[in-house]
């Protein structure tokens, strides 16, 4: 009886001190979601790009809450080339975030593009939940298996336990040596798992900043021996010197010695291009006739023409500075070959020049030669630029365009003669100021880069205006971000140069013709699309007005307008002649092979 009254007393009592120490264990508990949230705060990840869906929508939410910028775009593709083009701004991996499957076979061509273009970034995917694996499960794929090709890490985290470590080596990879991609899985299962929050060691590693890798003194001394011993020397600035923060010691190396240099096209504004020792209008000559090439954080790819005749002297030694040994040697023998961050290099091969007192005179028949080569050029250009014929050429839209966007915008660049062209033309006297279709020369990447190039200017440089110049076949890759910078509000001025066409086009009466004489799949061109498409009009589908422009007093009133707008983007959509072509070449523009 008494035990009995003991039992209808403590039996109340013991449920609420069960249900308080359950609520207790709850609240200690943390999910996946959340595990990788704080893991990426912890590495100084800050922004996501993405598209959520199952099983990622809570993963989005919780990165948001843990104070991660999130921001969603309309592609998968377009995405990732935001997230890679904010790692190349601030130096630290953008994350892209998607679904499963499907969601990360888009996302392929942006981590190739990334692994390529040597840019850091970490791509993060869901995947379905493990028990549903190997028999149908939704979107199932081998995620893991199908990233291994287009990244430098690719990992699944076994458990909750084990995500921080993940995420730092994931942060790791991308960022050391010489950057790339890192992907991580992550299940259903793997997400929404729980765990008591003081098992998981979210301080489980957390890198300082990598440190500069720092030459070999006898290396930087056969340098500094060649380049002051050379009668026609030649830098070339890449982009990895633009990636290393070099710009102040590689322009102090041109002040000091007067050598002659050309920048690749994202080694732009390392030095600037207004710098009178830039002699990217004698671009051929300089290549061909240079004895000796100081290579500064670029390759020997196509973009450079595998530094192989007939486009260089036979005689030519290169000094090669790479912080990728692996680049060594690569398509020529290197005379000198550097493993070194760039800007360690060249502080102490400046040191040494100056030692020697070497300074290349102006009057120097390498330099007189180069001058007049860029004289004749330049006058080609600005006949071409100054023309009064209607529909416009290139040259004369972008002498136009350059003259009237603010100084030191950042400029994007994408399509054929419009990127190639613009090269020469649009200017940049600033490091990473330009984004283009890079090594792997990828079409689609210009409205992801401008978005991330938008971001990275509302937070470290708000006066700042990012000018996003795309051909029209271009834009058409990834053309609908537009209402991803209607929706984040990123003044982003579009020019769309529209020639009707890939490379080129035709008018409308000769389209029209053409597509008369037969069924339309096989007597329309290949290269040829729509004429005189309206692409300012997609304005209107956010209630504003975009600018029709066929001379150039309409494209300076319009640009004029555009500066002005500072809170959702504008598109300028020029109409020039279909047939414009960018000046005769000496060579072959792609280099053929030898072999």
């Amino acid at each position: 009886m008494f035990l009995g009254r003991i039992a209808r007393f403590t039996q109340p009592l013991f449920r609420r001190n069960l249900h308080i120490t359950r609520k207790l264990n709850q609240a200690m508990a943390v999910d996946g979601n959340n595990i990788l949230a704080e893991s990426l705060k912890k590495q100084g990840i800050e922004y996501v790009f993405g598209i959520v869906g199952i099983p990622v929508i809570e993963t989005s939410l919780a990165l948001q809450a843990a104070g991660l910028k999130y921001v969603g775009m309309r592609n998968e593709q377009a995405a990732c080339y935001a997230a890679q083009a904010i790692g190349y701004l601030t130096g630290k991996p953008g994350v892209c975030l998607v679904v499963s499957g499907p969601g990360l076979l888009h996302c392929i061509g942006g981590m190739a593009n990334a692994q390529v273009n040597c840019w850091p970034l970490l791509v993060i995917a869901g995947s379905c939940p493990e028990d549903h694996e190997g028999i149908g499960g939704f979107q199932e794929w081998l995620q893991v298996e199908s990233s291994r090709m287009y990244s430098k890490y690719a990992a699944r985290p076994p458990s909750p336990r084990l995500i921080p470590l993940h995420v730092e080596k994931a942060v790791r990879y991308a960022s050391a040596g010489r950057p790339g991609v890192s992907y991580l899985d992550m299940p259903a299962t793997l997400l929404t798992a729980e765990i008591d929050e003081d098992k998981v060691p979210l301080d489980y590693y957390n890198a300082g900043p990598i440190q500069l890798a720092h030459p070999n003194p006898e290396l930087v001394e056969q340098a500094a021996d060649l380049l002051s011993k050379a009668e026609r020397p030649l830098i070339i600035v890449g982009k990895g010197a633009a990636y290393g923060r070099a710009e102040e010691a590689v322009s102090k190396l041109v002040e000091a010695t007067k050598v002659p240099f050309l920048p690749t096209p994202m080694g732009k504004g390392v030095v600037p291009d207004e710098s009178a020792y830039c002699v990217s209008t004698a671009r051929t000559q300089a290549l061909l006739q240079a004895d000796v090439v100081l290579l500064l954080g670029a390759r020997l790819n196509w973009m450079l023409h595998f530094g192989q005749p007939p486009r260089y002297a036979p005689d030519a030694k290169v000094i090669q500075v790479d912080i990728s040994p692996e680049e060594f040697h690569n398509s020529v023998k290197s005379e000198v070959a550097v493993h070194s961050d760039i800007k360690p290099f060249v502080e102490a091969l400046s040191r040494k020049l100056s030692e020697k007192n070497f300074s290349l005179a102006p009057t120097s028949s390498w330099w007189q030669a180069l001058s007049e080569k860029q004289k004749k050029n330049t006058q080609f250009v600005e006949e071409q630029a100054s023309s009064k014929l209607l529909p416009l050429n290139y040259y004369a839209v972008f002498k136009a365009v350059q003259a009237n966007i603010p100084r030191d915008s950042i400029i994007v660049s994408e399509g054929a003669n419009t990127m190639d062209i613009g090269r020469g033309i649009l200017l940049n006297n600033k490091p990473r100021h330009r984004l283009d279709a890079g090594t792997f020369g990828t079409m689609g990447v210009g409205p992801g880069f401008a978005v991330a190039a938008a971001m990275w200017c509302r937070d470290y440089a708000p006066d700042k205006r990012v000018i996003c110049v795309e051909g029209d076949s271009a834009f058409g890759f990834s053309g609908m971000e537009i209402e991803t910078m209607f929706r984040y509000k990123l003044p982003v001025i579009i020019v769309i140069v529209n020639n009707n066409g890939i490379y080129g086009g035709f008018e409308r009466q000769v389209m029209e013709d053409l597509q008369a004489s037969g069924d339309l799949a096989q007597c329309t061109p290949p290269t040829a699309l729509s004429t005189e498409v309206r692409y300012e009009k997609m304005m209107e589908m956010f209630g504003a007005s975009g600018h029709l422009c066929r001379t150039v007093p309409e494209i300076k009133a319009a640009l004029k307008e555009a500066v002005k707008v500072t809170d959702r983007p504008s598109i300028i959509n020029v109409l020039i002649d279909p047939q414009a072509s960018r000046k005769p070449q000496a060579f072959n523009w792609l280099t053929e092979s030898k072999l």
